[in-house]
């Protein structure tokens, strides 16, 4: 095998949930991404919506079958020694396409290759193959310890170097950060409520408190962003922020700048969004002049939303755009007719999220 060195490491990644105009929604998704020589693997794969199998909500046995077979420590899922690299962010059903690759053991070393999308247990490589991605040739030591810290296994995790300079880490340490629940503080008021039943349903718990005095800060563990319902005063936010910052915990805070649900979920999943700035495929927002500017690190599909309520208080949405954006700074021209009167513009990738408000 004649491929050149790689470098191989983990990285927290987000699968944004949404709701969907005419009633649909994403599930919000967080999982290990593969990081192959700096880069997250998942974005040289244009517009795929999809999650490695080292998701959050995998149940642990299986995580660690994943993992094991990640490491050749378990047969191969399909014929021909291929791996699910990337599957349904819904149902993980093959039917609905998989990334799948062949991983060799080359000696000392890993291989990946022979990227294709798979939808039945054989594959056509000529027609079905990722001609341009891999073969990934990983040293031994360095992908092991990445996957072994996963474990906690004493040949390779706890106390060990993970391969990015930090200490061996368990499964649950890698995803410490992903806080997949919010706190929404205010009244128990019907807009809250619709909140916390449109955060659920795309996999993110809410609670509904006035206040989190007393609450134990094994308990605020458990929330990676606190909600302020427009009602919450100055002085019981900072009652709140109090109380996190006395247990230690970095958080963060959304304001609702309009209640208007959708939108609201959209700021959450922005904020609950941990993974590193640098490996996001969405980095930029704005919008002024009739125009939206947009920036991308990766060719993906980007969409373009607007928001506003109308005279009833009725939430108003009008579609933008929906196309592929290759990596750099775009400005997309929006329709005047389709912003007025609109109050947020909401950016959306499969991975991640951002809103801006509309001037004027």
């Amino acid at each position: 095998m004649s491929a050149a060195y790689a470098t191989f490491g983990l990285a927290p990644a987000t699968r944004a949930g949404a709701m969907l105009a005419g009633g649909g929604y994403q599930v919000h998704r967080d999982f290990l991404d593969f990081v192959v020589d700096g880069r997250p693997l998942l974005h040289r794969l244009c517009d795929l919506d999809a999650v490695s199998p080292l998701a959050s909500d995998v149940p642990p046995a299986i995580f660690t079958e994943q993992v094991r077979g990640l490491l050749l420590e378990a047969g191969a899922p399909l014929p021909g020694g291929r791996h699910v690299i990337y599957g349904c962010p819904e149902c993980a059903d093959l039917a609905c396409g998989a990334v799948t690759a062949v991983i060799d053991a080359h000696g000392d070393d890993y291989v990946w290759r022979d990227f294709a999308w798979q939808t039945r247990p054989d594959v056509d490589l000529e027609l079905d193959g990722y001609h341009g991605i891999g073969p990934f040739r990983f040293r031994g030591h360095e992908y092991r310890a990445a996957l072994h810290a996963l474990l906690g296994d004493a040949d390779g995790g706890i106390g060990a170097d993970g391969g990015d300079g930090e200490p061996g880490r368990d499964r649950h340490d890698a995803f410490a950060r992903t806080g997949r629940r919010v706190l929404l503080i205010g009244a128990r008021v019907a807009f809250l409520a619709r909140l916390a039943a449109a955060l659920r349903i795309i996999g993110i718990g809410a609670d509904i408190t006035r206040d989190a005095q007393g609450v134990p800060a094994d308990e605020l563990r458990a929330y990676g962003a606190v909600v302020f319902g427009a009602t919450v005063g100055a002085g019981q936010r900072a009652g709140v922020r109090d109380a996190f910052d006395r247990a230690g915990l970095d958080i963060a805070y959304v304001d609702g700048p309009a209640p208007i649900v959708p939108l609201l979920v959209a700021r959450i999943e922005h904020a609950l969004d941990r993974s590193p700035a640098d490996q996001r495929r969405l980095t930029g927002l704005a919008a002024a002049d009739g125009g939206a500017d947009v920036e991308v690190t990766s060719s993906c599909r980007v969409r373009l939303t607007a928001y506003r309520l109308d005279r009833l208080s009725r939430t108003r949405t009008h579609e933008l755009f929906d196309g592929i954006l290759e990596p750099g700074r775009h400005r997309i021209a929006l329709d005047p007719k389709a912003v007025r009167g609109a109050s947020f513009v909401v950016a959306r990738t499969s991975g991640s999220v951002l809103v801006a408000a509309l001037p004027g």
